[in-house]
């Protein structure tokens, strides 16, 4: 796509696609039967006109801000669209965010109208309608319910279903044909497109303000990263309110590819693979973690011979591949390396692997390729580290993982692994013109490539500013226009980016070690007793974690172990259950694994619940870790009691 096209808004950019691929798909949503149905951009671009005409004739105008709690759905991208068409911007949040929590958003963001995925996002927020004395309107994309049992708390506000909205459209549009085509018109690409709530990971929730340029920056650069083009289908997971998710509507948008809505759950992404044949999906590290360990659970349950063959396989598969990346230069470089020495090393083992990496291709890794169908080109992973051991598994499968890395704040892409040339370790080489720099974080002096430092970002996509704090946008933004990321990196010789840690997670233990605890928490949820660790230790002397175990597979373990139980509670308190724990921890973190002595875990608390959403985990299902230490208070402060 022309590189001019930066200068356009992203209304402008449906009409220049409608334009030239009016007969694609542009959405794949499930009927009532549960079957994907079509709808092409023509369609799509006349669903955009009438609903924001529809918003026009309920008030909404250029400049004003509209809540949009709703998950992934086709009305959420008419919704977006249309009110981008006008000039107006959303103010979007998951149906799994806490009432609180959209009150505040709802309220901080100044926001007049909120439209709503259903009758029960209403009620979160309908009783607190004093703290939000802006709000006049909702709009709800489910039509069909009773508001009579609601009378008394909707006095004074004008509530409209999607399809009402959709009514009002067709009128206005039927007296001003061109009500819409001329809004898109005056619509300039640094006007404010989004403000996206950071998901309070780390503290309060601050608002960070997108404009059409920053999302259209790296929407017309897409292309120049992955091979994507008209036909091809995205399979839509992850919470749309996100920024990662957000761009991915937007660049399938620019290259007429289409959108097919599913769930980030494992049995109904899957079927929706066999179903639609996606050629992308893009998610984050825990979606690939939990493919991964369903694989291994099939993999054991079968047992014996097919256990010890996949095994074997697995292992072919990876030095394959590592002898591949020697031969084709994919290898970081974090020192230099000598080209010719590593094609000499790796040739001989290379042809030697590949009958074995053939054979194990056709006995065992075709099966795991065909749960993601048979158009499938590669997976887009964001929104946290992707763990090493789930890295290298994919790709002994022959499964093309893309990592990529960024920040709400730069909408969001800093780096990605290109499609023709994915180095392992890394997020990729910087996204096209966005300058990329380690820093030392003492100094600020650039550092060379090798050395580990503060990342810092530059470029078209960085945000406008946090709404309504200037203060905080000046912590984050210095005079240059340089985004201090709060990540910890490193640049190779070849110019990827690896990261090594979040400089606000980082623990720094009373002895001065300091610790990145990610990576140990990765390696502890490979485990398949556990579903989620925490660690724990800043100015303590020693790490120690929460757990979440998987409770089915102790449940099972206690049954083939016959190890009476009461209920969960009851399990965890378990000598034996403890034990299976500590050692499962143990094999996991040691100095063999590539762990040093202060990092071991000493202690661990098991909790008798799962995470949830919106609760201990954000939206990408990040570790709200503020959360969980005021939450598992009492706990944290048994683990660092001296025995």
């Amino acid at each position: 796509m022309d590189n001019q096209m930066d200068n356009h808004t992203l209304p402008q950019l449906l009409q220049k696609i409608v334009k030239d691929f009016s007969g694609y798909a542009a959405q794949y949503s499930k009927d009532k039967e549960g079957v994907f149905q079509p709808t092409t951009y023509e369609t799509l671009y006349k669903e955009v006109q009438i609903f924001a005409a529809g918003l026009m004739s309920a008030g909404i105008q250029r400049g004003d801000h509209v809540g949009l709690i709703s998950d992934n759905r086709k009305e959420w991208f008419i919704t977006d669209l249309a009110l981008l068409c006008l000039g107006a911007a959303d103010v979007p949040r998951g149906c799994d965010s806490l009432s609180g929590e959209l009150v505040y958003i709802l309220s901080f963001a100044d926001c007049k109208t909120v439209i709503l995925e259903n009758e029960q996002q209403m009620l979160k927020i309908l009783p607190h309608r004093d703290k939000m004395p802006l709000v006049s309107a909702f709009i709800i994309f489910d039509n069909d319910f009773d508001k009579t049992p609601h009378a008394a708390g909707l006095e004074g506000l004008a509530v409209f279903g999607f399809n009402d909205i959709m009514k009002k459209g067709e009128e206005l549009i039927a007296r001003e044909p061109e009500c819409v085509i001329r809004e898109i018109a005056v619509g300039k690409p640094d006007d404010l497109a989004t403000i996206i709530f950071t998901s309070g990971t780390t503290g309060e929730p601050k608002g960070v303000m997108l404009s059409h340029r920053n999302f259209m920056h790296q929407v017309v650069r897409v292309p120049l990263c992955i091979t994507l083009g008209p036909g091809d289908i995205w399979l839509c997971v992850l919470p749309v309110w996100h920024s990662f998710e957000r761009l991915i509507q937007y660049a399938s948008l620019g290259a007429a590819s289409a959108l097919a809505y599913s769930k980030p759950i494992g049995k109904i992404m899957l079927a929706d693979c066999r179903k639609i044949q996606p050629t992308w999906l893009a998610s984050v590290p825990r979606i690939w973690e939990a493919v991964r360990a369903g694989v291994y659970r099939n993999v054991n349950a079968g047992g014996g011979l097919k256990k010890a063959l996949f095994a074997f396989f697995v292992g072919v598969g990876q030095s394959h591949e590592k002898m591949k990346n020697l031969l084709y230069g994919r290898v970081p470089q974090f020192r230099k390396r000598s080209r010719l020495l590593d094609i000499l090393v790796s040739l001989v083992p290379y042809f030697f692997l590949f009958p074995l990496r053939t054979l194990g291709n056709v006995l065992v890794f075709h099966k795991i390729r065909a749960m993601l169908g048979r158009r499938f080109v590669a997976g887009i992973s964001g929104g946290g580290a992707m763990p090493d051991t789930v890295d290298k598994f994919f790709a002994a499968a022959g499964i093309l993982i893309i990592e990529g890395y960024g920040l709400t704040e730069t909408a969001p892409v800093i780096g990605v692994r290109r499609q023709n040339h994915p180095v392992p370790e890394t997020v990729g080489p910087p996204f096209p013109d966005m300058e990329v720099t380690v820093r030392n974080p003492e100094t600020g002096e650039e550092l060379p490539p090798g050395q580990q430092g503060s990342i810092y970002a530059k470029g078209p996509q960085v945000m406008l500013g946090y709404y309504k704090k200037p203060e905080e946008t000046q912590k984050i933004i210095d005079a240059s226009g340089r985004l201090n990321t709060g990540d910890i990196g490193i640049r190779t010789w070849q110019g990827e980016i690896k990261i090594t840690g979040r400089a606000k997670d980082t623990i720094v233990l009373l002895g001065g070690e300091n610790i990145e605890p990610t990576p140990i928490e990765a390696r502890i949820r490979e485990s398949d007793y556990i579903d989620h660790a925490l660690v724990l230790g800043q100015d303590q002397k020693y790490l120690a974690a929460l757990i979440v175990p998987n409770f089915e597979k102790l449940e099972a373990y206690a049954a083939e172990n016959s190890i009476p139980f009461l209920d969960r509670e009851s399990l965890l308190t378990l000598p034996q259950i403890r034990t299976l724990i500590d050692s499962e921890i143990q094999i996991r973190i040691n100095r063999k694994t590539g762990f040093r002595g202060f990092e071991m875990i000493y202690r661990c608390a098991l909790i008798p619940k799962p995470f949830e959403m919106g609760v201990e985990l954000s939206g990408k299902q990040d570790y709200k870790r503020h959360v969980i230490g005021q939450m598992y208070k009492k706990e944290i402060a048994q683990l660092f009691t001296d025995v």
